[in-house]
């Protein structure tokens, strides 16, 4: 099908939707930062998932309750913009596309990361460059071209997965012995306790964890513009505890099982690390590869949604006129441009620091921070939905548990969580950057608020 009023091209089918969906659970956070995670928390960084799941888990019931209640709304966007006006609306579009190209640049650095592992003496633009430039003409072709890579690339990164679990259960159950003298088993998870660096590195590693679920609220807002809203949406949000606890609480405990949590480097993907460390060098470089991959992926994502963004912001005449217009194929041709270009804004950042892992942290703080800021807006909507539409809560089939009270858990959640990021150094300084994206948004306002009045 195809968008006859804008020619946008919408040939996704659904098999593409399903692996994206589920693809989506398993992001960059997961594969490079949970070495950093671990490292901090010891085995207690599996409660850190769980309690970030369970909240995040919340915030997509309220907005599936959004959501199915009118169909009209196709994102939070719209029913931000809705219930807490247009205004509103403008600082959540704007840092939701913000927020991906920030991931954009993560996911740059984290690619740069990858391709040491091959060659450690790679000069550090080319791996971003290059990827920018290959994905950049690959999305510029057509969205089915999209569909298909993101197909493959979320069935590599899931079977991978999966392997890896098996894997790190037949070495428990045979007793595998590495090359360092660890024993693979169960007890190395709780022999120097589940909380080795105490509760200050429990909360440490929040941030990075917090990293890994950005992005979850794209399987509600595909899920609601399919044939059938009602049934594939509380399917989608319902499976996000399974997937959590598949993806990230099984794989990480495995790695933690087989190799002791001590040994993981902060550094480098503990995927990898794991294989590297029981001398199995050749699964290491295959591991190494799906990660990359799934950096590839992520990096896909970015590009696909910021064009559209821009487009269906400047549709809205909330960006400029340019960002609207799109080439023979239907493709948002300016607006990928235009976030490409400021992907090599990660290039640059390396060459300032230096350090892989550092620039991940940093980037990766002010993603989360924006992400914070949306789903608080999700969470703020809910609420003035309850005060003024109790009618329409009273007839919803797919009702929030606990409704407005935990609106008000989760957004305490959410001050504490920043209150945490002002602990670290490197996440502190993430978090005294953001406001200048706010601070811009606020200067650029005036010259949208006569369209916002229309």
């Amino acid at each position: 099908m195809s968008d006859n009023q804008h020619g946008l091209q919408r040939t996704l089918k659904n098999r593409h939707l399903q692996l994206i969906a589920i693809g989506g659970a398993i992001g960059t956070g997961l594969f490079m930062g949970s070495g950093k995670t671990i490292s901090l928390a010891g085995p207690s960084v599996l409660f850190t998932y769980i309690i970030i799941g369970l909240f995040l888990f919340f915030v997509m019931r309220a907005m599936g309750e959004l959501l199915l209640h009118n169909l009209e709304y196709k994102s939070f966007v719209d029913f931000t913009a809705d219930l807490l006006g247009p205004t509103a609306g403008y600082f959540v579009g704007w840092t939701y596309w913000f927020c991906w190209v920030v991931i954009g640049m993560a996911d740059i650095v984290a690619i740069t990361g990858y391709m040491q592992f091959w060659w450690p003496d790679i000069p550090l633009w080319l791996p971003g460059i290059f990827c920018i430039a290959v994905l950049l003409t690959l999305n510029m072709l057509s969205v089915k071209l999209f569909g298909e890579l993101e197909f493959w690339f979320a069935l590599i990164k899931i079977l991978a997965i999966v392997a890896l679990i098996l894997c790190g259960i037949y070495l428990i159950l045979t007793g595998f012995v590495g090359p360092t003298g660890d024993k693979a088993q169960l007890s190395n998870l709780w022999k120097d306790g589940w909380f080795p660096h105490g509760m200050s590195g429990f909360f440490a590693a929040f941030q990075i964890a917090v990293f890994a679920f950005v992005g979850i609220e794209l399987v509600g807002t595909a899920s609601a513009e399919t044939a059938d809203p009602y049934k594939t949406l509380p399917k989608a949000i319902n499976k996000i505890p399974v997937r959590v606890i598949v993806f990230y609480v099984l794989a990480l405990m495995v790695i933690m099982t087989v190799t002791p949590w001590s040994s993981v480097a902060p550094d480098k993907s503990p995927f990898v690390n794991m294989f590297t460390l029981i001398g199995i060098g050749a699964a290491a470089a295959l591991i190494n590869f799906v990660v990359l991959t799934s950096a590839l992926s992520s990096a896909n994502s970015g590009m696909y949604s910021t064009g559209r963004m821009l487009f269906g912001l400047a549709d809205k005449k909330l960006a400029p006129n340019a960002f609207g217009k799109l080439s023979g194929n239907g493709v948002p041709r300016n607006g990928l441009l235009y976030s490409c270009a400021l992907l090599l804004i990660g290039v640059g950042l390396l060459y300032a620091d230096g350090n892989v892992m550092h620039v991940f942290t940093v980037v990766t703080t002010i993603s989360s921070i924006g992400f914070f800021f949306v789903w608080t807006m999700i969470l703020l909507s809910y609420i003035k939905y309850r005060k003024v539409r109790p009618e329409a809560h009273a007839q919803s089939t797919y009702k929030m548990p606990i409704g407005v009270p935990m609106c008000y858990l989760c957004l305490a959640f959410f001050i504490f969580v920043l209150g945490l990021f002002w602990q670290e150094a490197d996440t502190r300084l993430g978090m005294q950057v953001t406001p200048l994206w706010f601070l811009a948004l606020a200067i650029c306002y005036p010259f949208y608020k006569r369209n916002l009045a229309k």
